[in-house]
């Protein structure tokens, strides 16, 4: 698992001239969610569909198992799974209120872990823990071995409670995470002790808070990353909680980190590259230009780079590939006729999430 989130450039390149794909049952709130697909040790690819069925894959796509865990009931609330691996176990928490410790192997439940309520975030893994963050914005620390709760801390709650997945990273000895209300914590990962915590927005905010989206935290040089829907995009110290600089950009994708330069994709899709040191605009670039968009009814969905190429897959199914160097177009894929997720390289290879599949190219 990437426990700073951020990818960099990666060594991988396609021209999409070879794709296949593995289908499942739809999920149907998947416009609204960003789940995400994990690739595990063994060289696999774990998801879940749109009834709760959790299933593994190998990198050709090909079935290996299928599982499902839920009631009947439970199965018609079309659960949304959030999934980590820890050595030979697969972590599932869902926006229900479970947590499933998995058997990698064959799919065979370990342990069912029952909480008050939902998870709304990625899963983090460290040494024998993971942590994850619920609904009420409490941050959550469980035992992998045993899914016993270690420790846990609280935010402020807002009473509407917001959509979007929160994000959270890792490192050395310290979890950072942030609320549905903006707010950045930084905590002891043994205990679960405050170290800093730094409000991003102002008590103005807080009445329209599900409203706020912001990208997944991104941690590189000593700092973390993310923006949001309400046109700011930060650097922020890690050891201090102290915002190093605050830019302009309206975005809840998340970032990239490569060496000193940020890069960043809009909501409205404008490319952004900016100077890691002091957060100036060094660039900006339309990735849209040579797509129809007179509603503005298309939107960019996530981006990746990789030798200098940037993918960035959009709402309507297509993925733009440009060169990041020069700013240049090299082409528009058709991907499919519905949004497709953030790319994911795996090996040499590429895989996109879409609501009922997952497609792959070499």
């Amino acid at each position: 698992g990437n426990n700073t989130n951020n990818v960099g450039n990666i060594n991988f390149e396609t021209n999409f001239n070879k794709t296949s794909s593995y289908k499942f049952s739809a999920i149907k709130e998947f416009n609204f969610n960003q789940p995400e697909l994990i690739f595990t040790n063994d060289e696999s690819i774990v998801f879940f569909d749109g009834k709760g069925s959790i299933f593994k894959i190998n990198k050709d796509l090909n079935e290996i198992w299928k599982v499902n865990h839920y009631t009947k009931k439970e199965k018609k609330l079309k659960p949304i799974i959030y999934f980590a691996q820890t050595d030979k176990k697969i972590i599932a928490a869902d926006n229900l209120s479970k947590i499933y410790l998995i058997n990698l192997n064959d799919g065979n439940l370990i342990k069912s872990i029952e909480s008050n309520t939902g998870f709304n975030s990625n899963i983090k893994v460290f040494n024998d823990r993971f942590f994850i963050v619920d609904f009420e914005n409490t941050i959550r620390c469980f035992s992998t071995k045993d899914g016993l709760e270690l420790w846990n801390f609280d935010t402020e709650n807002p009473f509407i409670k917001s959509k979007k997945k929160l994000s959270l990273v890792i490192k050395g000895e310290l979890v950072f995470f942030i609320n549905s209300i903006g707010d950045l914590t930084a905590l002891n990962i043994n205990n679960g002790s405050l170290f800093w915590q730094t409000p991003t927005q102002s008590n103005v905010i807080y009445q329209d808070a599900f409203t706020l989206e912001n990208s997944d935290l991104v941690f590189a040089n000593d700092s973390i990353y993310f923006s949001n829907n309400k046109n700011e995009l930060f650097s922020i110290d890690a050891r201090t909680g102290i915002v190093n600089w605050k830019q302009t950009v309206n975005s809840s994708l998340t970032p990239t980190i490569i060496e000193n330069l940020v890069f960043v994709v809009s909501n409205e899709g404008y490319l952004f590259i900016i100077d890691n040191k002091k957060g100036n605009i060094i660039r900006i670039t339309n990735m849209l230009k040579n797509i129809k968009n007179k509603k503005n009814e298309i939107k960019p969905a996530g981006f990746v780079i990789a030798r200098n190429k940037i993918y960035l897959s959009l709402n309507n199914g297509r993925l733009i590939k440009s060169d990041v160097t020069t700013g240049i177009e090299e082409n528009v894929f058709k991907i499919s006729n519905s949004k497709i997720l953030r790319p994911n390289i795996f090996g040499d290879k590429m895989y996109l999430l879409k609501h009922n599949a997952i497609i792959k190219t070499k």
